[in-house]
This record gives structure tokens, sequence and C-alpha cells, in this order.
């Protein structure tokens, strides 16, 4: 499944803030310099969706804060779940 992220850096927590649309709403702790903040989404979408790191890639937006997301390792219906879930 791909999904598209905007990224907001410099948060006091990791969180998914909302979505809207098709575009998914992230809060990240790490600052946006050398990679941290894609890294540390990278690993919080891994843990928020429940598959492996390994699973989720960037596609595109390496250096922007909008970012395309691929995530692996389960089923759309099962991905498209978890996304309803979200406000």
């Amino acid at each position: 499944m791909i999904i598209k992220v905007r990224v907001i850096p410099n948060s006091k927590r990791n969180e998914v803030v909302s979505r809207i649309g098709s575009i998914l709403r992230v809060k990240i702790s790490a600052p946006a310099v050398e990679g941290r903040a894609n890294e540390d989404l990278c690993e919080y979408l891994s843990d928020f969706f429940d598959v492996k790191r390994s699973f989720v890639y960037l596609r595109k937006g390496e250096r922007g804060r909008e970012k395309t997301i691929e995530i692996c390792g389960r089923s759309e219906e099962e991905l498209d779940e978890v996304l309803d879930t979200i406000p």
C-alpha cells in the first residue's frame, strides 16, 4: 500500500495527528536534519501499522515535508482498517 504523509518535525512526541483525504499528517519528534526525521518516521509508521521496519519504504520526498511511503507485509484490507481508525 502506498500512502502520502505530511510530516511535522520537532514535535514533542511521535503521533498521527489526522487524515485529510488520502494524506496522513504525522508529528515526529526528530529534527529535519541529516535524515533523522525520515528514519524516525519510518520507524514510527512500522509500529503504527504493526509491520517490520524493513517493510516500510520511503519512495519520494526525502528532503521535503510531503512524502510517499510504501508499506508492505500486511494485506491492503488490514492496512485500510488501521487507517480507518484515524479521525
